[in-house]
């Protein structure tokens, strides 16, 4: 009897032992899956200095071939018509108008010269009705200028415009525009939700001058721009040894100063400053070298512009966090990442954003506290394994060091255009005015492109070169652009 108790029970423990080994087995394959996941995306990412440098040659070679003929170049290099910046002697009051998006910013500045610089500056914030994004132009302008006025006629005793002189106004404009001056610009397309047919082709400045004529405000556009532009301007007025301005935020581009006897497709006289800003639009830069993998290929062709903005689409903030989504939905799909189920909210594209998937990335915690509660938050996943937070952390590096590198490469690419990525005898300064939420708030990122950069030029020459956090620099540009182009500085310079 005890001999039959005893096989029952070494029987059992022997299925027992082979559940365990067999679990074991199963769950050591559900790791070795999620593990060449990470390794695939790991080795497709990767860009190493060899790699970066052929990335930023062919930057520099798209720039030249942009400036050499329109359609030339993946990489627009549209003239802005902007042929002096901000040089601080500026003085009067000046205006903004910020049109961007649902909401539009209206700025004023006094401006005091070298010594005084920025006396004082007053903003307003005001939404846009979402019946007047598709209504029709003259509604949408007319509500715009009577916002202006209103703004205007709050100018406070500590604004002094000279007298005889009409209000001058930088117009901030960020659409798709064909510059025809320093003052005018057709609308290409309406995008982020406006859709005004009867504006598309019609100088935006014309539009905005008549609305504000019926309201009976004088005041002049001077400056017709866009955010990277201002960014520029602004970061020029604080620093003058600012040579290019670059935006990492939800998008990303890139503007800078150019000789004009550089520019083969400019055929106008030459500006009295020898310079132009070039507005690259780098966003819509692509290369054989960048480092693609199947997850930004598969976003790419299910965005709404495929094929286009595809450097934009491995380094802004915009896309970071949708590729990091797609990564983990692979290894809960093939891997069981999360358990059994695929998490339904997995599945929703851009669910992950940018500012999430940071959060988690810089979590330092022991056990990655705040990855789990960011997991449990956006994705409904109850409880994670420290295994599964420290896989995804290890996705958010490759992906966010990924963008960095290339970011850098890029400006990598803009100084070696301009010859600032070589050794100079006077240890020039050069700097990169960087604007966005991107750089400014995801600390691994910033670093990582600073590093980057920093290998890329080597010590002699990266001692000269500064990248610059300006925050918010292209209200204030505009409005400085505006005194930069007055209708009076000829005059002021005699």
């Amino acid at each position: 009897m005890r001999k039959a108790a005893a096989v029952v029970v070494a029987a059992a423990a022997a299925v027992g032992v082979a559940l365990l080994v067999r679990c074991q087995l199963r769950e050591s394959k559900r790791w070795g899956r999620a593990y060449a996941v990470l390794r695939e995306l790991e080795e497709r990412c990767a860009a190493p200095p060899a790699r970066l440098r052929q990335v930023a040659d062919a930057m520099a070679v798209e720039m030249h071939a942009g400036l050499a003929s329109e359609g030339g170049s993946k990489l627009k290099m549209i003239i802005s018509y902007v042929d002096a910046l901000p040089s601080g002697e500026e003085k009067g009051v000046f205006y903004a108008l910020d049109l961007g998006g649902t909401n539009f910013r209206v700025l004023r500045v006094q401006l005091g010269g070298k010594e005084g610089r920025v006396i004082k500056q007053e903003h307003d914030e005001i939404s846009i009705p979402p019946h007047l994004m598709t209504g029709g132009s003259n509604e949408l302008f007319d509500f715009i200028a009577s916002s202006l006025a209103q703004f205007v006629a709050s100018e406070g005793e500590d604004f002094h415009l000279a007298d005889g002189r009409q209000r001058e106004l930088g117009f901030m404009f960020s659409f798709p525009v064909k510059q025809t001056s320093i003052a005018s610009g057709t609308l290409i397309k309406w995008t982020k939700g406006f859709s005004i047919d009867e504006t598309v082709g019609e100088d935006v400045v014309t539009e905005l001058t008549k609305a504000l004529e019926r309201q009976g405000l004088d005041m002049k556009v001077t400056a017709l721009i866009n955010d990277t532009i201002g960014t520029l301007a602004g970061g020029r007025y604080d620093d003058n040894d600012v040579i290019a301005a670059v935006i990492l935020g939800t998008g990303t581009n890139a503007a800078y100063v150019e000789r004009a006897n550089a520019i083969p497709k400019w055929h106008d006289l030459l500006p009295k400053s020898g310079d132009m800003v070039i507005n690259m639009e780098w966003g819509n830069f692509r290369s054989s070298h960048l480092p693609l993998t199947e997850f930004d290929q598969a976003l790419d062709a299910e965005s709404l512009n495929p094929g286009e903005q595809v450097y934009e689409k491995l380094i802004s903030g915009m896309y970071l966090g949708e590729i990091v989504r797609r990564v983990l939905l692979k290894m809960a799909e093939e891997a069981s990442l999360f358990g059994d189920e695929v998490p339904p909210k997995l599945k929703i594209p851009f669910i992950i954003r940018t500012p999430y998937m940071s959060m988690m990335h810089s979590d330092r915690s022991p056990d990655l506290r705040t990855v789990g509660a960011k997991l449990k938050d956006i994705l409904e996943v109850q409880s994670t394994s420290l295994k599964t937070r420290r896989l995804v952390v290890d996705v958010c590096d490759i992906v966010a060091k990924r963008a960095a590198r290339l970011a850098a490469a890029g400006i990598h690419g803009i100084l070696k255009k301009l010859g600032r990525d070589v050794p100079n005898t006077d240890k020039q300064r050069t700097v990169i005015t960087v604007d966005g939420g991107l750089y400014e708030h995801y600390t691994i990122f910033g670093e990582c492109l600073e590093s980057t950069l920093r290998g890329m030029l080597g010590e002699d020459v990266s001692s000269t070169i500064v990248i610059k956090l300006t925050k918010d620099g292209s209200g204030i540009g505009a409005a400085l652009l505006a005194a930069a182009h007055s209708q009076y500085r000829e005059a002021e310079e005699l």
